[in-house]
């Protein structure tokens, strides 16, 4: 049994997984070394910091991996997943710290944790759960679909006050890709979209109410970067002017690993969200593409394995999962790219941040974890229906007196 368990387990996932981490941790280390050394007089200030978050980060990647998912579904479990991020995210509001514009930190001696990042996996947990147990009935709106969106609404609502806007947008599209693959039924979707209206109408006051906190100058100058960043290459479009600048030096194969310019101070905290820039400086298009295909194999084999699972929990966590590293990573790329306003949002595995990582590293781990269970299953039920077949065969020939 438990060599068929270590069998089971999906590796091409674990590799890709670790390449994402170790590359991360290098260009964490070629994109910081230059603020380090010039801010702290220590050039591995970040890549030490990163290597610890790691390390963390590891140990719950392998704790989840190990542990079965489907002990997260259980009444007590839940409860104290909901209470634990409720809980989490009023201390903030007590004891945190304001880093950009937002009080999101609790301070653990020289670092800190964001509750906000593993927020994401207690939704997505919750969601899954719920949603899954309710399948019988999933399209009562007042008793299956309406309570866990209000919980979730709630959250969001306790992220957006800190302010952090963009980890309470990523919160709620993950929400809406799991209630969209949820089962529920297409009029239960219509009064869930009144539903959002109206919440918009009720929020609304609420953001007014705080403009001057979540609208601030910095906030603002966003969009006007956003909107015409050459024009204001000096101001809001400074980073994303310098950002294509680094994108476009690049080429196909790079500077060079390390010989990045944009980081001597023209692309300010390069080694957080606009760590592509970077990558794309040294590395070139290979370097992007490499990233790219990484974490398209990552999104897409979560992907895969939540169509396989034939339990709807495992499933549900699966399609959580994916489509928080698909949302992020889009939200990054398409700030630095200038898709979408900068938001500040890192990119998955690769950008500087502990809290980021080892929320990702832990939740990639139930991934795993749900994968060998829908590759276990399979395994198993082959070799049950390969054992009845050789076994008919044999009363076949021995009826008939075959040899």
């Amino acid at each position: 049994m438990i060599k068929r368990i270590i069998k089971s387990y999906d590796y091409p996932l674990i590799i890709a997984i670790c390449l994402l981490c170790i590359f991360g941790l290098v260009m964490v280390y070629s994109s910081s070394m230059v603020y380090g050394a010039t801010k702290f007089s220590n050039p591995t200030f970040f890549f030490e910091r990163q290597r610890l978050s790691l390390m963390i980060g590891l140990v719950g990647f392998i704790g989840t991996m190990l542990f079965p998912y489907k002990a997260y579904s259980y009444s007590k479990f839940l409860i104290g997943i909901v209470l634990l991020s409720i809980g989490m995210l009023g201390v903030v509001f007590i004891f945190g710290q304001t880093a950009n514009n937002a009080q999101s930190w609790l301070s653990l001696g020289t670092r800190g944790i964001q509750p906000s990042e593993f927020t994401k996996l207690s939704v997505i947990i919750y969601l899954a759960a719920v949603y899954s147990k309710k399948q019988s009935y999933i399209d009562q709106f007042d008793k299956a679909v309406l309570p866990p969106i209000l919980f979730t609404f709630v959250i969001c609502l306790f992220v957006v006050i800190q302010p952090d806007v963009g980890t309470a947008f990523i919160i709620g599209m993950i929400a809406v890709f799991m209630v969209l693959c949820s089962g529920m039924g297409m009029k239960s979707l219509i009064k869930l979209s009144l539903i959002a209206v109206i919440g918009f109408g009720v929020i609304s006051p609420i953001l007014m109410m705080n403009y001057d906190r979540i609208f601030t100058t910095e906030r603002l100058s966003r969009f006007e970067g956003y909107s015409d960043p050459f024009a204001t290459e000096d101001d809001a479009g400074y980073q994303l002017v310098n950002s294509y600048i680094a994108l476009g030096s690049g080429g196909l194969s790079g500077l060079g690993l390390g010989q990045s310019v944009q980081k001597f101070g023209y692309l300010p905290e390069s080694y957080t969200d606009f760590i592509m820039a970077v990558i794309a400086e040294e590395l070139g298009i290979f370097g992007v593409f490499f990233v790219l295909f990484l974490l398209m194999f990552v999104i897409l084999r979560g992907f895969a394995i939540a169509r396989k699972c034939e339990d709807p929990f495992g499933s549900l966590l699966a399609i959580g999962i994916s489509s928080m590293i698909a949302i992020q990573a889009f939200i990054n790329l398409g700030g630095l790219t200038g898709l979408i306003p900068i938001t500040g949002v890192t990119l998955p595995f690769i950008s500087y941040g502990g809290s980021s990582l080892i929320l990702l590293l832990t939740s990639v781990g139930i991934l795993v974890n749900v994968s060998m269970f829908v590759n276990y299953h399979s395994t198993y039920n082959n070799t049950k229906q390969k054992e009845t077949t050789q076994r008919q065969q044999a009363q076949y020939r021995s009826k008939y007196n075959l040899r």
